[in-house]
């Protein structure tokens, strides 16, 4: 297992890196700054960021003996030996993720579901920790957008009343003008008409009060 070592990240040449879904920086120690590159354990990392598909988010890779001893790690932890990765379950299955690590070569297991995160490491074979919630899907819950939210929201209903009632006492007026101007023979229906539209002008008025009035009530439950 060949490896190389720098006092910090920044020293790594552009030439001795090959993995192009990772950046130094995510690999060094997180409480020194410095790096310990394992070819082998780096070129698994990346075909399985390969095969996956989607980001892998490293929580923690080498760490330095100080910073080791500072998280309370392992004594002997495979971290120190850069073969080791905690990678973030955010935005992945577990099984389907431990699976894929297996497949590439991955040999010790670690899971820790209160904290979000799986360790993998080159061995030797062996697991532990809880096993990860079963999920309805593969992914965390995304928040729907503002838009969805608001369709449910009364403001439309009420909107949509107020419309409603517009159009139809802007028909009604639009039918007593026909029918005073071609339909002489009912004429005496004309006043009615004229009480309808009224009362589609009273709804109308309701229906945005009440879309205001919903408004308001969305924005202090935060809907909006």
């Amino acid at each position: 297992m060949p490896t190389t070592s720098y006092a910090h990240f920044s020293d790594v040449p552009e030439s001795a890196w090959r993995w192009p879904s990772f950046s130094p920086a995510e690999i060094a120690c997180r409480g020194t700054g410095a790096i310990k590159i394992n070819t082998q354990a780096m070129d698994m990392l990346q075909t399985l960021r390969n095969r996956l598909g989607k980001p892998l988010i490293v929580r923690s890779a080498y760490r330095s003996p100080a910073h080791n001893r500072a998280v309370g790690g392992a004594p002997a932890s495979r971290h120190m030996l850069g073969t080791a990765f905690d990678i973030a379950m955010s935005n992945h299955d577990p099984d389907t993720f431990a699976a894929a690590a297996r497949d590439v070569g991955f040999l010790g297991f670690g899971t820790y579901p209160r904290s979000g995160f799986m360790h993998i490491d080159l061995g030797p074979a062996r697991s532990w920790g809880e096993p990860f919630p079963a999920r309805a899907t593969s992914f965390e819950a995304e928040v729907p957008p503002a838009r969805e939210v608001l369709a449910e929201s009364r403001t439309l209903k009420g909107s949509g009343a107020a419309g409603v009632a517009t159009v139809g006492a802007a028909g009604i007026e639009v039918a007593q003008d026909v029918l005073a101007e071609t339909q002489s023979a009912i004429l005496p229906l004309v006043p009615y008409l004229d009480t309808l539209r009224w009362v589609f002008i009273t709804v109308a008025l309701f229906g945005i009060a009440v879309a205001i009035h919903a408004r308001i009530d969305d924005w202090k439950r935060g809907q909006r």
